[in-house]
């Protein structure tokens, strides 16, 4: 009988990549993580128009850093950068840190 694998987790070293990449002690992680989640919801939610296939999440001491890959960057940016600006704001509001935006197409 073979054994049950996930997917995910059996391609993560060989053709995927970790969609967060940060390191926690044991009593900081479960509240990171849920933030992560946090983000990604809030990110999907405000950019459901722009095509977003994924969402990278670093982070550091005192900061983030949030990577949005997105087909339609002009959706996410918006004028002069408005509607970018506006969802950094409300991250670092969401999770009391300083946070860092990268649009990748």
């Amino acid at each position: 009988m073979g054994q049950k694998v996930n997917p995910n987790g059996l391609r993560v070293a060989v053709t995927k990549n970790w969609r967060s990449r940060w390191y926690a002690d044991k009593k900081e992680f479960g509240p990171l993580l849920h933030e992560d989640i946090k983000i990604r919801d809030m990110v999907k939610k405000r950019l459901k128009d722009a095509a977003v296939p994924e969402i990278l999440i670093e982070r550091y001491a005192n900061r983030a850093r949030v990577t949005v890959l997105t087909a339609r960057p002009g959706i996410v940016i918006g004028r002069k950068g408005a509607d970018i600006e506006k969802l950094r704001e409300e991250i670092g509001r969401l999770t009391g840190k300083e946070i860092y935006m990268d649009i990748r197409e």
